[in-house]
């Protein structure tokens, strides 16, 4: 989409658009961008102030500018995002549900969900634009796409696609009205057979690839977010369990299982990936390193997928089995769990 910032500048076409937290202390521009655009580096962001495309409250700054809370900031380029340029691929899709206003897939672990900064071709969005004809465009211009999970996380998604199941499915998202449970491997015995984690989320201050729970004098840094959990299986040094969710925040339940000490099994960028429980022994650490070969992303899973049909009113529910990788993980801890002694 273009935006013409002034009456000398030519058109620019928008890459990325950042809100700044009410929160957000005096930070200088470059910074700021870093710990929001992934796999880019600082002198690439001065190189775009320099250049004149970074825009603050509609305004170009240079890399000092200080970005201060409710700041809008743009990066503006004078060509469109790549993705953007989506190109249709015949890749498989699993549909589960298909009828003339929406489908659902069951998406496998390690395909992306749009394209994005460093992942261009091979996602959902590039496999639906080559089966679907005329789906229509989300608030960020994204075919069909309603709502998404992370690229290894597998599972349930539902696509519009008509205009008006869009809107509707859209604001079922948006007013929690829609179910979504997930089933995850964690670290950990967990204590609570069920409990609800309240924190609100918002990007970490330190490592900008990661979300955070922000708290007290703090909580206004992210937005608020609320997870059910309960636990469905106790497998020794690791739990299996249900999430539901009332909000969708980025990373949700990867940020609130960590958050109440229980980090996703072999979950890489919340150091999930190495062994947080357990014992010293040889045998021991042989063992887990097997179920991460097994399972080699975190151990979560999009299980069912509730909303109401946009047309009919009807209320639809649907439900997937674990795939292989995590059921054998989960099968592996369980063998284990039989014959260990805690």
């Amino acid at each position: 989409m273009k935006n013409s910032q002034n009456d000398n500048s030519e058109d620019f076409f928008e890459h990325y658009h950042f809100t700044a937290s009410k929160g957000q202390e005096p930070l200088r521009v470059d910074k700021f961008l870093m710990n929001f655009i992934e796999n880019a580096s600082r002198n690439k962001i001065q190189k775009a102030a320099k250049s004149g495309n970074i825009f603050v409250n509609a305004q170009p700054v240079k890399p000092n500018h200080k970005v201060k809370g409710g700041d809008e900031v743009k990066v503006l380029m004078s060509y469109p995002p790549y993705e953007n340029l989506l190109e249709p691929e015949n890749i498989p899709i699993d549909i589960v549900y298909e009828d003339d206003d929406l489908l659902v897939v069951n998406k496998e672990a390690g395909m992306v969900v749009h394209p994005g900064h460093g992942n261009y071709s091979g996602t959902l969005i590039n496999a639906l634009v080559y089966h679907f004809e005329n789906l229509p465009n989300n608030s960020s211009n994204r075919p069909g796409l309603v709502h998404r999970i992370d690229k290894e996380t597998s599972g349930l998604l539902v696509v519009a696609k008509t205009e008006e199941a869009m809107t509707h499915l859209s604001n079922q998202f948006f007013h929690k009205t829609s179910q979504r449970e997930y089933v995850a491997l964690v670290w950990g015995d967990v204590k609570d057979n069920d409990g609800v984690i309240e924190g609100n989320i918002g990007r970490h201050p330190k490592n900008r690839l990661q979300n955070t729970v922000y708290e007290g004098d703090k909580a206004e840094y992210g937005k608020p977010a609320v997870t059910h959990y309960k636990v469905l299986e106790r497998l020794g040094y690791v739990t299996l369990v249900s999430c539901k969710l009332e909000t969708g925040r980025t990373h949700q339940i990867r940020v609130h299982m960590k958050h109440i000490g229980h980090t996703l099994f072999n979950d890489s960028r919340y150091g999930g990936d190495r062994i947080l429980k357990g014992t010293s022994f040889s045998k021991y650490k042989q063992f887990v390193e097997n179920c991460f070969k097994v399972l080699s992303r975190q151990a979560l899973h999009a299980k069912t997928l509730g909303f109401e049909h946009p047309k009919t009113g009807k209320q639809l529910s649907f439900s997937s089995e674990l795939p292989k990788d995590m059921y054998d993980c989960v099968d592996k801890w369980r063998n284990y769990a039989k014959h260990a002694k805690y």
